[in-house]
This record gives C-alpha cells, sequence and structure tokens, in this order.
C-alpha cells in the first residue's frame, strides 16, 4: 500500500432480500438451513419458458417520506436501492451528515438494467406503434443508472457517480470502484452496492442457454452448487448497500466499523461472452491479494459464486484450487438466495463481512455430492462452521467475462 492511499472501511450496510432486511433475520435464516426458492405459478403463462422458481425478496414498508413526488423517476430497482441505502446511512450515522452534501460524497452502483415494466413500454411502442404509456419518467425508470442516480438524487450526494451494470457482478464492482475512489483519496464516503427486479425476462436469458433450474415441484432441493447433480441457477431479487468511508473520517466521528476493504481485484477474460475461464477467475483472486498485501495463505473462507451451472462452478472451483489448494473454506450464499444478479456482489460481500463477525460461516445447502468435475475444496456443508477468521474473499464473475474479488479484514478496535 503507497504512503498517499487511505484506508477504507465499511461503517454501514443494509439489504431487501429474500432472507430478510437486517442482519438478525438473514442471520436466523441462514441458521434453518432452509433456502428462500418458490413455485412462480405467475410464470406459467409464458409459452416456452421452462424454469418457475425464483427467490422473490421479502415485502418492506416504505417511510411516508417515499411519497408520489420523490419516488416519481423510481421503478422498484430504484426504489429497492434507495431504501436498502436509507438504512445503511442510519447504521453508519451518516444520514443527515454534512459530508453527504460535501462533493466528498458519492455513489457506485449498478443492476443489470432499469425496471422491466418500464423496458416492456418502449417494446410495446416499437410493436403496436404507439407511445400510450410512455411519460415523462419511464426511460428514468428503465436506464441503467437508474440506481445510482436515484440515490444521489434522494440524498442529495454531489460527488462522483459510478454505473457499474455489469450483470452479476454489478455490486461487486460497485463496492471495488467506491474503495479504489476512497483509497486514492477522491472521495471520502461511497454509498456501493448493486439491485436487480426479479422478472420472467431474466429468467427469459439463462432459460435460453439451458442454465436454469427446472426442478419446479422441488423448490427447497434447487439451487445445488457444486453438486454433481445440480440442474442450473435459480434467480433472486433484492438490493444491497454498503457504505464505504475513509478510516480517519470514520474514527474521528466515532462511527461503529463493520470491517476493513483490504483488497479488490478485477480483470476479464477476453475470450467469451458466455463461457468462464479458470486460469483469469484465479488471476482476478490473485490481483486482490496483491492489493491486499497477503499471501493466499491469509485468507480464512471465500465466498463462492456458485451459481449452480454446469460450467461456472467447475471453472469457479478449479480457479480457487489454483490460488488457495484444497485447504480454504467455502461456501455459496446463492443456494439460499438464488441469483440475486445485479445484487449478488454487495450481498454476498455483505453477508461475509456479517458470519466473519458471527464466527459462523452459512453452508452450501442441497450440496450432498460434490461434481468429481470440480475441484477438492474445503466445501462448507451440513450445520455451517464455526470459525475465527480474520481475513475472507468475496468472488463474483459476469457475462462477458468480468472478474471480481473483494477481501475483507476483520475489524479490531
Amino acid at each position: 500500500m503507497a504512503a498517499a492511499d487511505r484506508r477504507v472501511v465499511v461503517t454501514g450496510a443494509s439489504a431487501i432480500s429474500p432472507l430478510g432486511h437486517d442482519w438478525p433475520t438473514i442471520h436466523a435464516h441462514l441458521r434453518s438451513l432452509h433456502n428462500a426458492v418458490q413455485p412462480m405459478p405467475q410464470w406459467d403463462i409464458y409459452a416456452g419458458l421452462n424454469t418457475k422458481l425464483a427467490a422473490p425478496a421479502l415485502d418492506y414498508t416504505l417511510p411516508p417520506n417515499y411519497n408520489r413526488k420523490t419516488t416519481r423517476s423510481m421503478g422498484k430497482v430504484a426504489i429497492m436501492s434507495v431504501r436498502a441505502t436509507e438504512v445503511a446511512l442510519q447504521q453508519a450515522g451518516l444520514l443527515d451528515h454534512p459530508v453527504l452534501r460535501s462533493g466528498m460524497a458519492g455513489v457506485a452502483y449498478g443492476s443489470s438494467s432499469g425496471s422491466h415494466e418500464a423496458t416492456g413500454e418502449f417494446g410495446r411502442m416499437l410493436h403496436e406503434l404507439t407511445t400510450d404509456g410512455i411519460s415523462a419518467t419511464t426511460y428514468l425508470k428503465m436506464m441503467s443508472h437508474t440506481a445510482p442516480v436515484n440515490i444521489g438524487v434522494f440524498f442529495g450526494l454531489s460527488g462522483r457517480v459510478y454505473t457499474t451494470s455489469s450483470a452479476c457482478t454489478s455490486g461487486s464492482q460497485g463496492v471495488g470502484a467506491a474503495y479504489e475512489a476512497i483509497r486514492s483519496g477522491k472521495q471520502t464516503v461511497m454509498v456501493a452496492g448493486g439491485a436487480e427486479q426479479l422478472d420472467a425476462t431474466a429468467a427469459a436469458v439463462f432459460d435460453t442457454l439451458f442454465a436454469t433450474s427446472t426442478r419446479n415441484d422441488a423448490p427447497q432441493s434447487t439451487p445445488s452448487p457444486f453438486d454433481a447433480g445440480r440442474d442450473g441457477l435459480v434467480l433472486g431479487e433484492g438490493a444491497c448497500t454498503l457504505i464505504l468511508e475513509d478510516m480517519e473520517h470514520a474514527l474521528a466521528r466515532g462511527a461503529d466499523i463493520l470491517a476493513e476493504v483490504v483488497g479488490y481485484g478485477t480483470n476479464s477474460d477476453g475470450q467469451h461472452v458466455t463461457q468462464p475461464s479458470a486460469g483469469t477467475m484465479a488471476q482476478a483472486m490473485r490481483l486482490a491479494l496483491q492489493d491486499a498485501g497477503l499471501d493466499a495463505a491469509k485468507i480464512d473462507y471465500v465466498n463462492a459464486h456458485g451459481t449452480a451451472t454446469d460450467h461456472g462452478d467447475i471453472a469457479e472451483s478449479q480457479a480457487t484450487a489454483q490460488v488457495f489448494g484444497s485447504r480454504v473454506p467455502i461456501s455459496s450464499l446463492k443456494s439460499y438466495v438464488g441469483h440475486m444478479l445485479g445484487a449478488c456482489g454487495a450481498f454476498e460481500a455483505w453477508l461475509s463481512i456479517e458470519m466473519m463477525r458471527e464466527g459462523w460461516f452459512a453452508p452450501t445447502l442441497n450440496l450432498t455430492a460434490l461434481d468429481p468435475r470440480c475441484a477438492e475444496l474445503d466445501y462448507i456443508r451440513g450445520e455451517g462452521r464455526t470459525l475465527q477468521a480474520e481475513y475472507v474473499m468475496s468472488n463474483n464473475f459476469a457475462f462477458g467475462g468480468i472478474n471480481t474479488s473483494l477481501v475483507f479484514r476483520r475489524w479490531h478496535a
């Protein structure tokens, strides 16, 4: 770490998720060893759609300040993002702090896309040749930067805005970009994360690639990352926000610190849009370790991307083994919540931090017989594992061959 680099800490976090919206609720759900996957009979109307499973976000209540005026530019993607951010800022003690409007507080946030209902109105225009249904706010709800822009406007943030719209790495690239902005001294506080709205069109994307689970009558049995009998991913939904802050600024105001961000690596395969590459996945992890100044042996737990797709799990496990050998404890939270797409990187990073603080790490559900094509790793199964970790790594891999790896350190007050 160069002398000029600032240290970066996490001072707040919150989510809208299939497991709940706060850590005590989510922790209890993880301990129950039951996933949040459920049948989606409302998808029966779509001819040709094979998967009828998903993990929707649990219901949430919006405070009175979410009125027609303040939410007119928001679809569900933006609303979930703003609400998760509001709670995270409250936890960080920054909700009304002057730093938010100082030009030194920014946003790094993303989703695969905006809200699908708004996109559908433009599709209707192309097919029916009418602008009926399109209003002055329709585009604002569907645009790829709907989450970061609406967060910035709602909270008056006047710093830099990064739109990390990169499918499954949207959230993790958001956290990584925020970390780099603060570390370099360009910003003091960053709102970081990602979001995704559940919709049948997103299911169709993976359905056409034969990458979705079709165990429609057995939702508790799927997804099953790394298992020999896995049959594909299940979509999830939600938003997750982490508040990243310059450590000196956080300490000066007496903030409670959840963890320190110490490493970030990102790269691309440069080979194929949908087929993963173990070599560059491994290199992303090495880049994060290099950034953190750590040997691989220092990492006590790896949170896997673990989507339960055929090629993805094999490549990821082999990449992890290239870096860590067979010793590192690893599990996939997607076995609980499905694939939250743009939200997964931030959500899984947050839960990795909280599990490190808790001293207990959730298992991969439905992993009963390891696929022999997957590398031998220390897969956490069964009841989870009690583990005192000093460093955890959270990995995500996206369409386009985009790879990310984040490293967090336990905070010692």
